[in-house]
Order: structure tokens, then sequence, then C-alpha cells
């Protein structure tokens, strides 16, 4: 299999930003699950909000596809990466599946579920390894990638850097000369901060909505494919909605008790009134869903013998205007995917 290595303008840029730092490699705890056959593309384009089938389009098809599984009432499921592993379409559809490794099993019952007589395999990857990659310097960029599966930029936001698929127990020194093994507590730390949900604490099953989690500013989902489960809602809501809660990072300033902020605490304004709920969080950092007509006024959270204040904040990389409270689906702007570039040499 050609091992590809991709990067973008956009990417790079970021790296420049961040000249004179070593590439951070931190090894994430998420699953991967294989999906492989002539319909696999078909298949996952019926389950995923995404448009799947750009994966095994002709030409320059993207390496790498954010999504959301939605149950029937539109709610999500599953936060999904997906990556293109056959080089082109006279290869037989294979593609690699990430999800959070608590619903593997979950995920693999809920395929299997609508597989029916589909001719795909599906099989999870014990043997291969994901990593994060922050690069720093732009001399960190990848020299050689023989030891690598795919590397390839974050599809969600630039800022999220490269994902990496190895091999258990390859060399990421060779993978990535200058690298450094970074702790994923700081990667976690790195998603707080710019504001992207991962995992069923940040995008609780059965709980979170896609448009509400930030889907479209993350290029993680498409308003012009076909029918797929949950479609009914979200469609409804970009085209005739106002989003008034959204996902959002937030800060504590001050010292937070030794049991930390209880994930889904409910938020409150200084006059009393709901806000919103913590999520999740790490340390001084973390990540609520809020109400936009609260975003710029002092909030807390209350606790056992006491409260703790917390403030909010619009990421950079969001598209302009999307903090405002009347931002609807069909009035905003989608972040644009990055740019395809030619496979690394």
């Amino acid at each position: 299999m050609l091992v590809r290595a991709i990067t973008a303008p956009g990417l790079r840029r970021w790296c420049q930003s961040q000249r004179g730092a070593a590439a951070a490699c931190f090894p994430l705890g998420r699953a991967l699950l294989g999906v492989r056959g002539a319909e696999a593309a078909a298949f996952l384009q019926g389950l995923l909000t995404n448009d799947v089938t750009q994966l095994v389009s002709e030409g320059d098809a993207p390496p790498a596809l954010y999504a959301h599984a939605l149950n029937v009432q539109g709610r999500c499921l599953y936060d999904v990466i997906l990556y293109r592993l056959h080089g082109s379409t006279a290869e037989e559809p294979h593609i690699l599946l990430e999800c959070d490794s608590s619903v593997l099993d979950s995920i693999q019952q809920h395929l299997k579920l609508y597989k029916i007589r589909r001719k795909v395999t599906i099989s999870p990857c014990p043997d291969l390894s994901l990593w994060a990659v922050l690069p720093g310097d732009t001399s960190s960029l990848p020299k050689c990638a023989d030891q690598a599966l795919l590397l390839t930029p974050d599809p969600r936001a630039e800022v999220m850097g490269w994902r990496l698929i190895a091999k258990k127990g390859a060399n990421l020194a060779e993978i990535i000369p200058g690298s450094q093994l970074g702790d994923v507590q700081d990667y976690h730390r790195h998603r707080y901060k710019q504001g992207i949900p991962e995992g069923v604490k940040d995008l609780p099953p059965g709980v979170a909505l896609p448009l509400e989690s930030n889907l479209a500013f993350m290029n993680g989902i498409s308003f012009t494919k076909g029918c797929y489960i949950g479609q009914e809602l979200t469609a409804r809501t970009h085209h005739m909605g106002v989003i008034r809660k959204r996902l959002l990072p937030v800060t504590f300033p001050g010292p937070l008790p030794a049991a930390g902020v209880p994930e889904g605490a409910d938020i409150l304004t200084q006059a009393g009134k709901r806000a919103g709920k913590f999520r999740a969080g790490g340390g001084e950092l973390g990540i609520a869903l809020l109400r936009l007509a609260h975003l710029h006024e002092p909030l807390c959270i209350p606790l056992d013998g006491g409260s703790v204040e917390l403030r909010a904040a619009t990421p950079e990389w969001w598209p302009k205007g999307a903090a405002n409270a009347t931002f609807s689906g069909n009035t905003g702007t989608e972040v644009p995917p990055p740019p395809k570039p030619p496979e690394f040499q």
C-alpha cells in the first residue's frame, strides 16, 4: 500500500506561526475500525452526516472526513473521523473509522445492524496506533513516512494539526524527525482551548445536537447529500431554525475544588438564570454548551459550599458572525475544508 503524507498550505502557515517549537506527538486512546468492500462508501453514506462518497470519487479525493452518526431523533451517537486508505478508484474501497474507544463495541453493533447484505467487512484494527501531531517549526514537517500508514491534516480545523496512523510500535522519530512525545492531557487542553469536542464526554450520545456542537464549522456535515439517519431535524434547523446554543471553550479564572467541576453541571448567570451546561474539561480549561445570549455575561457553576466562576469565548477559527444569537444554519458561512495538496513524496 502506498504511504501518503499530506500537508496543506494553511497548516504550513500555522506551523510557521509556531516557529522554534518541535512537533509534539500525542498518543490517542481512540479506536480504529476498518470498513472495507465494494459498497463501503455507499453503506456509510446512509449512516453519517458527511458525504462519504467523496472518499471514493475520481480525481483528488480527500484523505479524511469528519462526521457524526445520529439517532432517528437527530441527536449525536458517535463522532468519527474517516480515513481513505485505498490509493485510487481502481482499488477496493478501504476506509478507517476513528471513534471513541469506549463505544467501539456499540458502534460495531450499530454498523452491523444496518449492514444487511452490503458487500462490506467491518473489523477492529488493534495492530494500528493513532496519534495527534501538533507541529511547531516547519523544519519538523515529515521527511519520510516509511512507517506511517497515513499522515493528514485533521479535517475538523487547521488548529488541530495532523492525524497520524502508524503500525503499533512504529518509531515516531523516524516518521517525524525531531518530534517529541507529548502528554495526551496537553492535547486535550489544546482541544478545549480551541473549543473542539471529541468523544462521549464532550458529545453525550443521544443528547448532543450536531449543529449546536458546531459540526458545520468543523466540516462535518453535507447539506446537499441524500438521506441519512437523523437528517430531518438537522436539515430543518439548518434551513429554517435559529441556533441559540453552541459548544464553547470556557476558562476558570479562580481556584477549582479538589474534586474538579462535575460533568453536566448547570451553568448560571449572576441573576440565577440557567445559561447552559458544563460538558468536560481539564484543569482551568473546559468546554460547555451555552446560550449565546449569555456569552459575554459573568457566569458561575454552583457547587456544594459555594460556586466557581467561568468565562466563555468564541474560538478565532470560527466563521465571522458565528457567535450571534440569531445565527442560523441558512445564513452562516461554513469553514471550507483544507486544500487538497499533491501526495507527499
